[in-house]
């Protein structure tokens, strides 16, 4: 064996053992981070992420708060809507396990309701009220008085409609398509880089209802559906660099968030329904800023709505643009401080 063949065979010993070393500090650097004994605050690490806790907000929670305050002033008692079961029949699970969509529509649904100022009434899980009758029954809850509390008939009371309906569609990759590329100088020693990027759509539907609690007539259905858009963009780097290989990829991939398209379409449903029981659409927004300067405060006086202001026809409904805070022009020209 010569003297360079050795020489050689030293340097890549050398590098072999500097790498060894780099990624043992690297995981070292890294595990210093979790301690294994805990600090004096109790914890092994410190919790990473500063995001402060925001609104829960789609491009349709804007209006309804509009519609809210429209029928705080202009109507007084808003009907009483109960939300009954919104479930998932979808069918979709996650490969690890789990459904794929929410389970809590019915809880999105109250919180559209609640926001577009109707009356709710609880009729999901009334157990914790079922089991407080129970004991009230037998005499076992006792009031601040030091007395038992009393049952009385009538204390509660009754919806004049309730929402139910379900998740109905989860449909994958309706369409998608992508382009990649590469390109490099021919010698096997110089750089190659790479790019590619890749698009697809899916979406989820809902069917909704609204009954008449007395007479069990349905008095509204609608159903809805909205497109969820994902891309994934990576580019790389591919190099022979004094006889060691480099390979140094970057991407990014996102997704619309699922959960939040439910939301929104569930808002754009309460929206349609609530504004047919309040005689009222998009333009309450308009007048709403002129009376009071903001969609949230109460207007000043009382306005009578006639036929010719319900905006329930079914090409209405089917606007997308309707109700939409960047797509409607009623919305989007009078909700002050929600231009984007």
């Amino acid at each position: 064996m010569g003297i360079s063949t050795l020489t050689n065979l030293n340097s890549k010993s050398r590098k072999s053992k500097a790498l060894v070393a780099a990624t043992v500090a690297s995981a070292l650097a890294l595990g210093a981070c979790v301690s294994p004994v805990a600090m004096e605050d109790g914890r092994y690490t410190h919790h990473i992420g500063n995001a402060p806790v925001i609104s829960n907000e789609t491009p349709y929670s804007a209006s309804l708060s509009c519609l809210g305050a429209f029928a705080r002033t202009n109507i007084g008692l808003t009907p009483r809507i109960a939300v009954g079961n919104i479930a998932d029949y979808t069918g979709k699970e996650e490969f690890e396990g789990g459904r794929r969509v929410t389970q809590g529509a019915a809880l999105m649904a109250m919180s559209a309701l609640d926001r577009g100022g109707v009356r709710l009434l609880e009729r999901f899980d009334t157990s914790v009220s079922e089991l407080e009758l129970r004991y009230a029954n037998n005499r076992l809850i006792g009031e601040d008085t030091g007395d038992w509390r009393r049952v009385t008939a009538g204390s509660i009371p009754g919806s004049d409609y309730y929402l139910v309906g379900g998740i109905t569609e989860l449909n994958y990759n309706i369409r998608s398509n992508g382009a990649e590329a590469s390109g490099g100088d021919p010698s096997p020693t110089d750089p190659i880089g790479t790019f590619g990027i890749s698009i697809y759509v899916m979406d989820v539907g809902i069917d909704l209802r609204l009954v008449d609690t007395r007479s069990l007539e349905v008095v509204d259905v609608i159903s809805y559906q909205k497109q969820i858009i994902g891309r994934e963009i990576s580019a790389g780097v591919f190099d022979f660099f004094n006889g060691n290989i480099v390979d140094v990829s970057v991407g990014e991939r996102a997704l619309e968030p699922i959960q939040l398209a439910v939301r929104a379409v569930i808002e754009r449903a309460t929206l349609e329904m609530i504004s047919h029981l309040y005689n009222a659409g998009p333009e309450v927004c308009a007048d709403i800023i002129a009376e009071s300067g903001d969609p949230i405060g109460a207007p000043n006086g009382r306005r009578q709505w006639g036929n010719d202001q319900i905006a329930t026809e079914e090409h209405q409904r089917r606007d997308p643009d309707r109700w939409h805070e960047r797509r409607d022009d009623t919305i989007r020209a009078t909700l002050r401080g929600r231009m984007h």
